[in-house]
């Protein structure tokens, strides 16, 4: 019982990120929000953070980020760069925060720590993979430059939201789990029905 209310609290966050990437993401760029994504940064930041919070399990992260991948490939127009960013992120943050938050059970400057060194290395793995590996033509035009403006304008500008979204998120995943404890069938039941349900908000947002 306990692997599967796991899997549906991954569910239910990567669902989350997700919905956030598919509805939020839209407004934010048709109105040209300056620097939008370090609003989307700071959501998947408070929303990984919370998960870890409740399932502080390595692995439970990128689950999360690959959920929401997919999340946003069946509900938005496949721009696979994004797809990646929201992959190499949660994998960043996995990472990070199964080597500094791991049986961790109250707050503490590591899971600052966490987001900050999430924040650039998942930036700097995108910036390297979509430039170099993938070799996506819109960024090896950009070259050299462009890859040092993701990772330190943009990856700082993450940094900055997840040194403060990632210990409040991580304070609320650790207050919630010990309430969600006392009902863990209605828990269980609950995180399912908000998975379908934001699943089928997200035929209306995309």
């Amino acid at each position: 019982m306990r692997k599967f209310k796991n899997w549906s609290w991954l569910l239910l966050f990567g669902s989350l990120w997700g919905i956030g990437e598919v509805a939020g993401g839209g407004v934010l760029s048709t109105y040209n929000i300056p620097h939008y994504a370090m609003i989307l940064a700071a959501w998947a930041f408070i929303i990984m953070a919370i998960a870890r919070g409740i399932v502080n399990k390595p692995g439970s992260s990128t689950v999360i980020g690959i959920v929401a991948v997919i999340f946003k490939l069946a509900n938005a127009a496949p721009f696979f760069c994004h797809l990646l960013g929201i992959f190499t992120l949660g994998l960043a943050f996995d990472v990070f925060s199964s080597l500094l938050m791991k049986n961790e059970r109250k707050i503490s400057f590591r899971s600052s720590l966490t987001g900050a060194l999430s924040a650039y290395s998942g930036y700097a793995l995108f910036a390297i993979v979509i430039t170099y590996i993938i070799q996506y033509k819109y960024w090896i035009a950009g070259g050299l430059p462009k890859v040092i403006n993701h990772i330190f304008i943009g990856g700082s500008l993450a940094a900055i939201a997840a040194v403060v979204f990632v210990p409040l998120g991580y304070w609320i995943g650790i207050n919630s789990e010990n309430l969600f404890e006392r009902r863990p069938v209605w828990t269980y039941a609950g995180t399912l029905i908000g998975a379908v349900l934001l699943w089928a908000l997200g035929r209306f947002a995309g």
